[in-house]
């Protein structure tokens, strides 16, 4: 992972969970890391926990001028965007289909779907520019499987496996890495709204079941990395769900 110092990312979703621990790990292996999340206070937080190779901007990925705004304030302290982890994402309220709001459903996909084109739309001209730089799309079982209640969650995240794949098509031959990350069920609140909702199978899993958000670091820093066994990964999601996914991250296999 020495490969990695030096580099600036930029992690949304930061204030908790997978993202602050994203940001907590890369900067452990030399990263600049600037946190982006709604909650200015949360990240403001980490960020001075962290240190000064870290930096805290609010964002709100549904909007495309806080997305610029975000990469373009990072260019200014850090001088460049390496890597892009676009983490934020929503899953409440969890319902069927024919008791959704529709104002609420249409939110989880301006954050989960066109949260990921904004930063894609924000970073790339920079990135090509350079001629490098590695966006890794959090993705889920839900891409590419149906559950009761998900249906704003299946959705958006099929749609993100797409991007994941349209961006590796047209922008991997200019040195652009894209990749998404399937990470299983994660020990964060997400996983207290699934429990809460009490529809499907997930909502009734233990929760010893469920990784923690650091495991997922590892694997965002495994993909992060140019490697042979990680670029096999280009244009489809990595996922942590196997014992051979979980040591090419560098993890323990799970019992």
């Amino acid at each position: 992972m020495n490969s990695l110092s030096g580099k600036t990312a930029i992690i949304t979703g930061a204030s908790r969970g997978v993202g602050a621990a994203t940001a907590r790990h890369l900067e452990s292996l030399g990263c600049n890391v600037s946190l982006a999340a709604r909650s200015r206070e949360a990240i403001e937080q980490i960020a001075s926990e962290i240190g000064a190779k870290a930096v805290a901007i609010p964002c709100d990925v549904a909007t495309y001028s806080d997305v610029e705004t975000l990469v373009g304030k990072t260019l200014e302290r850090f001088g460049s965007v390496d890597i892009l982890v676009n983490n934020a994402g929503l899953i409440d309220p969890i319902s069927r289909i024919e008791d959704s709001d529709p104002a609420e459903w249409s939110t989880v996909v301006d954050v989960n779907l066109k949260g990921v084109y904004y930063g894609y739309r924000a970073v790339l001209g920079h990135m090509l520019q350079r001629g490098s730089g590695t966006i890794i799309n959090i993705s889920s079982g839900a891409a590419t499987g149906a559950l009761e209640g998900w249906s704003h969650y299946c959705a958006t995240k099929a749609a993100v496996l797409s991007l994941t794949k349209c961006g590796h098509k047209e922008l991997g031959d200019q040195g652009i890495r894209i990749m998404g990350l399937s990470p299983g069920t994660v020990a964060t609140d997400m996983q207290i709204q699934i429990k809460a909702s009490g529809i499907n199978p997930v909502s009734q899993l233990d929760p010893d079941a469920h990784i923690p958000a650091e495991d997922v670091a590892k694997a965002i820093a495994f993909l992060s990395t140019p490697s042979q066994e990680a670029d096999a990964f280009l244009g489809t999601d990595f996922t942590l769900k196997t014992p051979e996914g979980r040591a090419l991250a560098g993890l323990e296999a799970r019992v």
